[in-house]
């Protein structure tokens, strides 16, 4: 026996064992995905509710009130342009 029969035989043991060692972590990944998916499931049933109730509030709540935010900050505006142009007719009337 030479050295190139002890290579063949290292080079057989370590594929046996690179083989082993990827069906082991072959079968973890796959147990770890059976674990792991009635979560991600959960998740996302979480995340489609929240993006529901979201939608809702926006729609129901927010909208309405930038839109009113909107009205009285545009009647505000409009009343004191309506004071200022008397101040200015007042003024103009005086000198």
């Amino acid at each position: 026996m030479d050295i190139s029969w002890y290579r063949d035989l290292v080079i057989c043991v370590w594929g046996l064992v690179a083989t082993l060692v990827a069906i082991v972590v072959g079968i973890l990944a796959l147990l770890l995905y059976r674990k792991l998916r009635p979560i991600l499931n959960s998740i996302e049933t979480t995340s489609s509710t929240l993006r529901d109730i979201t939608t809702t509030v926006k729609t129901e709540a927010v909208t309405p009130a930038v839109q009113l935010a909107a009205l009285i900050s545009g009647i505000s505006r409009g009343i004191n342009l309506i004071s200022n142009v008397f101040k200015k007719s007042k003024e103009v009337k005086d000198d």
